[in-house]
């Protein structure tokens, strides 16, 4: 039975309207019926009974897991069970030690067969059954999903344990804890009856997870056939829906995981978030939502975003959380919602879509309604029928993506219907436009063949021309040679001459026989007046100024000069007028020009205009080198320099 399969996928509030309602049926039915605490089953050959609500009386034991199996015995002789009210019974708080017990009575025709008591929910994590023996003692059989499997006396996925001798009358007792709410379904079967029962439920579970298999493996041969992402993700979507019914239906500990019962408490999880994520993913993909519907793609992420926050919160902080597994119902709806959305903006592929969460819709309302309404149930169409409507959404998707295929193929043949027209069409057009080439090029070619006849005579009269004119080249290029060696005694004669002009030309200015205009040809900038300096100081020779040391080497700037034995490195423009000017090198050279060569007459005003300099800054300056010519008229007979550069040194 897979009642607890269904409580996981419905709402806890919808089962506690429904428990209400039972609640208050059972009461209408106690009150019209004999006054007898507990209805006792009467054991009279029969191969199979469930038992119903009023049938378990339950004891809800909220001092914790220390009373004593004789301690419970004595609360029962003190009316502490009470009848069952709801539909089924539970238990409500996980983590409580809660009690059922249940009363048989031997009839006429006696246990002439073997029974079981069967327990029907696997997420049970502790279970004692306490059965009653012919001397007035109890043996206590213990199970639950916390064991490893192979502990179990019959290895089946529900709790089942043998009743080899009931007692002519007794009472079963049950104590039941578990981390998450647990269905009590109990029930009495033969052991012909048990066998063939399990024989056909592991039949009808072998075919529904073989289909799973079926359609997870092909589905993963078209996905490595022709990459499309939406056959993965389907694949891993109907994969996480069969682990998540083999948890529920306790075969995946059974056979997946027998040794490892700390999963029970959480693998169906995993497997509720793999379908969330897997089925919004698979919609993404199928429906292509980026593209058609951008902000509801957006809503999808959001929803995935969410349901991961979800998830790792359970895992890692509140396992107990695992428990409101409606939320499944927020991802798959809007999974539906994506694809009627899509669908009705005229996307064909997504009808199958559709069409299978429809049934799948479907299967839940008719779960819901057989609570509701019990004449509904049809027995075991019913009861498997939303496995029956998994398996034709499995069908549906599957059609969906054979129908996005198909779809995409006749939009690939149609651009490829277009392609051929188009290319047929300029086949025609190239066609006629070769033919039309073709005559331009006879035309062309018999105007060309007429020109080139006419070339022809003019090339022969070119000749002729070329080779005067070659006559011509080499009488040029004789007399360019005489003319050439011409010109190298000329440069020759021109470079002597220019030197000779440089040198009058420094010499006048050093003797202070031309104007301010040839003085700036001869220092027109900086690096010239660098150059100068450095020359006059090299004629001077070299002296360290701090160890007095006669060698040096050229330091790291233009004109500098380091001390081969102490490394001090003096400047060009050290120990002279223009150390520490903030006047440009080359102006400074102007000023010192034009006032020596005017003895000290020409006013700081027509410096500034001539140089662009402030008029205090002139001023200051050529107060400075009026100071230094008036002490070099007294020292002038032991200076060597002429003209205005002995003032340079004199500062």
């Amino acid at each position: 039975m897979r009642s607890s399969s269904l409580r996981r996928k419905i709402p806890r509030w919808l089962f506690l309207q429904v428990y209400r309602i039972a609640a208050a049926g059972a009461f209408i039915l106690a009150s019209g019926s004999e006054g007898v605490s507990q209805r006792v089953f009467l054991l009279d050959g029969q191969n199979e009974h469930i038992f119903s609500f009023d049938e378990i009386e339950i004891f809800r034991d909220r001092a914790g897991n220390n009373r004593s199996f004789e301690e419970i015995l004595k609360l029962a002789d003190q009316n502490a069970f009470q009848t069952g009210t709801s539909s089924t019974p539970q238990v409500l708080r996980p983590g409580d030690s809660d009690w059922f017990r249940i009363h048989i009575r031997r009839g006429e025709k006696g246990p002439d067969k073997r029974y079981l008591l069967e327990f029907f929910d696997q997420t049970i994590d502790f279970l004692a059954v306490y059965i009653p023996r012919e001397d007035g003692g109890y043996d206590r059989v213990e199970m639950g999903d916390r064991k490893p499997f192979r502990e179990r006396g019959f290895e089946h996925k529900n709790f089942t344990v043998s009743l080899d001798d009931p007692a002519a009358e007794g009472i079963y007792y049950f104590n039941i804890r578990s981390s998450q709410v647990a269905d009590v379904i109990i029930v009495l079967r033969s052991s012909n009856r048990f066998i063939k029962y399990a024989l056909v439920e592991y039949l009808v579970f072998g075919i529904f997870y073989g289909m799973i298999l079926v359609f997870s493996f092909y589905n993963f041969l078209m996905y490595l056939a022709i990459r499309q992402e939406q056959y993965l993700y389907y694949v891993l979507y109907i994969l996480s829906v069969g682990l998540f019914e083999m948890c529920v239906d306790g075969l995946a500990y059974q056979y997946l995981w027998p040794d490892s019962p700390a999963w029970n408490e959480y693998a169906y999880a995993v497997a509720l978030f793999g379908v969330s994520i897997f089925a919004l993913q698979f919609s993404r993909s199928l429906l292509f939502t980026r593209k058609k519907a951008p902000r509801l793609d957006k809503v999808i992420l959001v929803t995935m975003g969410l349901r991961a926050l979800l998830f790792c919160y359970g895992l890692f902080f509140d396992r107990t959380f695992f428990n409101y597994k409606f939320i499944e119902l927020g991802p798959l709806a809007i999974a539906f919602y994506a694809g009627v959305y899509i669908y009705l903006t005229g996307y064909h592929p997504a009808r199958y879509f559709v069409w299978g969460y429809s049934f799948l819709t479907l299967g839940f309302v008719y779960k819901l309604l057989i609570l509701f309404i019990p004449a509904l149930n049809f027995g075991i169409v019913s009861y498997y029928s939303l496995s029956i409507c998994f398996v034709i959404e499995m069908l549906f998707l599957s059609f969906a993506l054979g129908d996005k295929v198909r779809y995409l193929k006749t939009k690939k043949d149609k651009m490829q219907g277009e392609m051929i027209r188009q290319m047929n069409l300029n086949v025609r057009l190239k066609d006629r436009m070769n033919a039309r080439l073709e005559k331009e090029v006879a035309d062309r070619t018999r105007e060309v063949t007429e020109q080139a006849a006419i070339i022809e005579n003019k090339n022969r009269e070119l000749t002729r021309i070329n080779v005067r004119l070659e006559q011509q080249a080499e009488e040029i290029r004789r007399m360019n040679s005489l003319l050439q060696e011409d010109n190298q005694v000329l440069q020759q004669d021109n470079t002597v001459l220019k030197a000779n002009v440089e040198e009058v030309t420094r010499a006048r200015v050093l003797s202070v026989e031309v104007d301010f205009e040839e003085f700036r040809k001869i220092y027109p900038d900086q690096d010239a007046c660098l150059r100068f300096l450095e020359k006059l100081k090299e004629k001077r020779g070299y002296a360290c100024h701090k160890c007095g040391n006669d060698h040096y080497y050229h330091g790291h700037i233009q004109g500098s000069r380091r001390c081969s034995k102490c490394s001090y490195e003096e400047s060009v423009t050290a120990h002279t007028l223009l150390q520490n000017t903030r006047i440009p090198i080359n102006k400074a050279f102007y000023i010192i020009f034009l006032v020596y060569s005017t003895k000290g007459k020409i006013s700081s005003y027509k410096l500034s205009e001539a140089l662009s300099i402030r008029q205090s800054t002139c001023w200051a300056y050529s107060s400075r080198i009026k100071k230094v010519m008036q002490d070099h008229k007294k020292q002038r007979s032991g200076s060597d320099e002429p003209g205005w550069t002995s003032l340079l040194f004199a500062g």
